[in-house]
């Protein structure tokens, strides 16, 4: 719905007018010390950075913890942070090193050195967890340290590895306070980040103070802040409604964000492009009811996006065709080339060929309280069932018990978006569809494997276009997941609040200390 888009413009438009020199939008320094509340749906897996790889346990690592690069706002290439300069060394793509600050403190007051970052690689690498981002360091082969030099041997050329250095995997812990092979429970993180944790309550509520003793890219840290966490949308709404939150962002329902006014104001809204993608991701494994790519083209050929956006989402995110959304480098629309609209006699062709009984019967999971998971669920669930073809079983969990559900093999369907960790296409590739990616759906092809391999090696990422395009075919022809669709983010924030524009991008970092009271 174009004209949703061009109503949350024409607010931005306003907003930027009056800003333009207004004493207004700038920072109250008398309300340096005031607590701000910003209101969310994404759940927190763990506070272990080896135990985690979700937006809202990332969310809150990006505030908390110190990674040796990072992004700036709308950046595409990471800059320094826990590190005075990283390079790669010796003539190729395998060894990379980092010299760090010689003033950063952990808040036990202990001086941050290379041995911390090692320590930090490793035990992501041997704890393993099945929630953990592991799989983002697939070409890490060791580390070694040396005062204040840490130097990275890699298994293969990898020219993305900078950026994998500066998402949550790369967080650095205190070697002293976390086990080398077991995640740390409770609730506490000591970290060297902009913020300090001062109090969690799992599900509920984190408490944020400045760290005056933070060094590195950012150059000034920002106000109190209080995570709130609600179970649902439609919760989280109505904490906005009833002004208990200042900032609300991911996931506000899609009625809502197609309602927002510009003559509102008492409330100030921005609206970006993302990275952010939902796939419908398909168990391939012997014992799933998905197991034989003629049936999962099948589901392919009968899933309507427009309607399900148009439905569900009311306009306010778009159609995905391809593996890799729009504005990433090697996008294309290679599901929408191999299954241009819903066809339901296609569709049995490929059962009858594959020689299943009708209707198929498979069981689709979701995480519950998930934006708007369980109404995306019930409409993809009429869709497929209109044909006759398949029999489906929806059941949401909540988010923790729903990963470790997926991961276990246990649903033959399971639906989730995915928050890029940086932006270059990598991370929509080698997470999602490389053998022993996030997912855990038991897809494994040596083709993709080779193509993933030939495009990190790479430093100038235009040249990786072809790899990613032919890529793309190889998973519309396998269906490994089903894209469903591409979203905006919104930040919906009281007229005080500056900053809304700042807080999420494409590169993965929640950027609580851009925002401030004006």
């Amino acid at each position: 719905m174009r004209s949703v888009r061009v109503r949350v413009l024409a607010m931005l438009l306003v907003l930027a007018g009056i800003g333009v020199g207004g004493w207004q939008l700038l920072p109250d320094q008398e309300d340096s010390d005031r607590t701000m509340v910003v209101g969310t749906t994404d759940a927190v897996t763990s506070l272990d950075p080896a135990g985690a790889y979700d937006a809202g346990s990332w969310a809150l690592f990006s505030n908390v913890f110190q990674t040796l690069l990072t992004f700036e706002s709308g950046g595409a290439t990471p800059v320094p942070d826990a590190a005075k300069s990283c390079a790669f060394v010796n003539g190729g793509l395998k060894t990379y090193r980092c010299t760090l600050r010689d003033d950063l403190n952990f808040p036990s007051g202990r001086k941050m050195t290379a041995e911390d970052v090692k320590y930090s690689f490793d035990r992501v690498k041997a704890i393993k967890d099945d929630q953990g981002p592991e799989s983002l360091l697939d070409t890490l082969g060791s580390v070694d340290a040396d005062g204040l030099t840490v130097t990275f041997h890699l298994s293969s050329p990898d020219a993305t590895f900078p950026f994998k250095v500066a998402t949550g995997a790369g967080s650095i812990v205190d070697h002293t306070r976390y086990a080398k092979d077991a995640l740390r429970s409770g609730s506490d993180a000591d970290g060297s980040g902009p913020y300090l944790l001062k109090s969690y309550t799992k599900d509920k509520q984190a408490d944020l103070s400045p760290n005056p003793d933070y060094r590195g890219a950012i150059k000034q840290t920002g106000t109190p802040i209080e995570m709130r966490y609600y179970t649902s949308a439609e919760a989280l709404a109505a904490g906005w409604k009833a002004k208990e939150v200042d900032v609300a962002t991911r996931q506000l329902p899609p009625a809502l964000l197609s309602g927002l006014s510009p003559s509102d104001t008492s409330q100030r809204v921005t609206v970006s492009d993302s990275a952010e993608t939902r796939n419908l991701f398909l168990n391939v494994r012997p014992n799933s009811a998905l197991h034989d790519r003629r049936v999962r083209q099948a589901l392919a050929l009968l899933v309507n996006r427009e309607q399900l956006v148009d439905e569900t989402y009311k306009g306010t995110d778009d159609p995905l065709y391809g593996l890799i959304p729009a504005g990433i480098t090697g996008h294309t629309t290679a599901f929408f080339d191999a299954y241009p609209k819903p066809d339901a006699k296609k569709a049995r062709e490929l059962l009858t060929e594959a020689g299943v009984t009708l209707p198929v019967h498979f069981t689709y999971g979701y995480g519950a309280g998930r934006g708007s998971g369980a109404a995306e669920a019930a409409e993809l669930k009429r869709q497929v069932e209109a044909s006759g073809l398949f029999k489906v079983t929806t059941k949401g969990l909540e988010w923790t018990k729903f990963q470790e559900q997926y991961a276990k093999g246990r649903f033959d369907a399971y639906a989730a978006g995915w928050v890029a960790d940086f932006p270059d296409p990598d991370t929509f590739s080698a997470a999602l569809v490389g053998t022993g990616g996030s997912m855990k759906n038991g897809y494994s092809s040596k083709d993709v494997d080779r193509l993933i391999l030939d495009s990190q090696q790479y430093s100038d990422r235009s040249r990786t276009t072809a790899d990613f395009r032919q890529m793309q075919d190889i998973v519309a022809r396998d269906v490994p997941l089903i894209p469903l669709w591409q979203g905006k983010e919104y930040v919906l924030s009281s007229e005080d609040v500056g900053g809304g524009q700042y807080l999420s991008d494409g590169t993965g970092v929640f950027r609580l200390w851009r925002l401030g009271w004006i």
